[in-house]
């Protein structure tokens, strides 16, 4: 069974992410679903199930990666909070989902949850501008 984050032409990738770009230790995803306006995923690179199987060098660029996405979602959208969340029971690869959280909008108070939650899409232009806004403060060719 293939990965959809090793594989970059996988049909469920397709189906759920918009690729940003490569940060130094893992590749930056926007997902369509942007219930939570700003929502992203960074995905390490190289292939790992577990936190506990990366080096420490792996763990250490991961989560630098990781800060960074969020000081940028900080900037771009202002939350009153961000969540993180490292799951991999659907897709065995791993990857933390970065979501902003606003008091006055869908889940305050309680960890994200899309099961039962609305989708919400964009347009193409709005998707676009949303990953040229992330590349320009994360310095993404």
């Amino acid at each position: 069974m293939s990965c959809m984050y090793c594989d970059n032409t996988h049909e469920k990738r397709a189906e759920l992410l918009i690729e940003v770009g490569k940060l130094p230790h893992s590749t930056l995803f926007i997902l369509k679903n942007q219930n939570h306006l700003g929502r992203v995923v960074v995905a390490l690179d190289g292939h790992r199930t577990e936190v506990y199987e990366m080096t420490p060098e792996e763990r250490e660029g991961f989560f630098a990666d990781v800060a960074a996405v969020s000081k940028a979602m900080s900037e771009l959208f202002h939350p009153d909070k961000i969540n993180y969340g490292i799951f991999g029971d659907g897709v065995p690869h791993v990857h933390m989902h970065i979501v902003p959280k606003y008091k006055d909008q869908l889940q305050w108070g309680h960890f994200f949850w899309d099961k039962g939650e609305v989708e919400v899409t964009l347009s193409d232009a709005e998707y676009q501008k949303m990953v040229e806004d992330y590349k320009r403060l994360l310095n993404i060719k």
